[in-house]
């Protein structure tokens, strides 16, 4: 059984900075993509962040310059580094991961969500 836990999320004021990480854990053979998420109330879940397994990375034109996504290869860890936050930030950011395990393949799993709230 594969697990994703997100940490990281809080208040923070407009302009400042925040780090996610989303930690896996299970039986997993090997990681094809990992990204964040976020969802705002009253809107859909929208990409955030890519990371695929050669490394290549893509961001929402809304992010791009501000967050960095990166991960720990040997810990399958994602991490989310969030500058010059903007209140529009604002959402609940889940981790995704597409893996293969001993027995799925290309499965997709999710974190339970991490609200990040930017305010003054």
């Amino acid at each position: 059984q594969v697990q994703l836990v997100e940490s990281g999320g809080g208040l923070v004021q407009p302009g400042g900075s925040l780090r996610l990480s989303c930690a896996s854990s299970g039986s997993i053979f090997s990681i094809h993509r990992m990204g964040w998420y976020r969802q705002a109330p009253g809107k859909q879940r929208e990409l955030v962040a890519v990371i695929i397994s050669g490394g290549s990375t893509n961001y929402a034109d809304s992010v791009k310059g501000r967050f960095t996504i990166s991960r720990d290869s040997a810990k399958n860890t994602l991490y989310l580094q969030m500058n010059s936050l903007k209140p529009e930030d604002t959402a609940v950011y889940y981790c995704n991961m597409r893996l293969s395990t001993p027995t799925i393949v290309g499965g997709d799993y999710w974190g339970q969500g991490t609200q990040v709230t930017v305010a003054s």
